[in-house]
């Protein structure tokens, strides 16, 4: 499987990365970081993009329903070498399915997600996940 992508910058301004038929754009300048998203959050935006479609993913495999899901993640980075050394993110998954196996799910999770395992072998990667009866609760958008 191969992946593809085309960015392009404009010199002391922004920059944009088109991935399908959407692009997305992110700052390259401290000025465009205040607008745009750094690269550094975009990364971040890859591993939780991951984690979220690998839920769906097995909520079909392992047959359970969920309303939704939030992430949020938080990572440390190092100056010298300039490289991210742990990451922490915070999982909660809005279902009352009680085949929900968040165990069974963590583990496919970190086995078979191709940004969170690309990132675990240079990062200490820790989470909490939580689940909250859908019915009773609002999900954020």
């Amino acid at each position: 499987m191969e992946y593809n992508i085309k960015a392009n910058s404009i010199s002391k301004n922004g920059a944009s990365i088109a991935i399908g038929e959407k692009n997305i754009s992110f700052g390259i300048t401290s000025e465009s970081e205040v607008v745009f998203p750094n690269p550094a959050e975009l990364f971040l935006g890859s591993f939780a993009a991951c984690i979220l479609k690998n839920i769906e993913r097995f909520s079909n495999v392992m047959k359970f329903t969920y309303a939704g899901a939030d992430i949020m993640v938080k990572a440390t980075r190092t100056n010298a070498p300039p490289k991210m050394t742990d990451i922490v993110y915070e999982l909660t998954i809005y279902s009352d399915d009680s085949r929900l196996n968040v165990n069974l799910l963590k583990k496919n999770i970190e086995k078979f997600g191709t940004i969170y395992n690309t990132i675990k072998l240079s990062c200490k990667i820790s989470s909490t996940i939580r689940v909250i009866e859908s019915s009773a609760n609002t999900i954020n958008e």
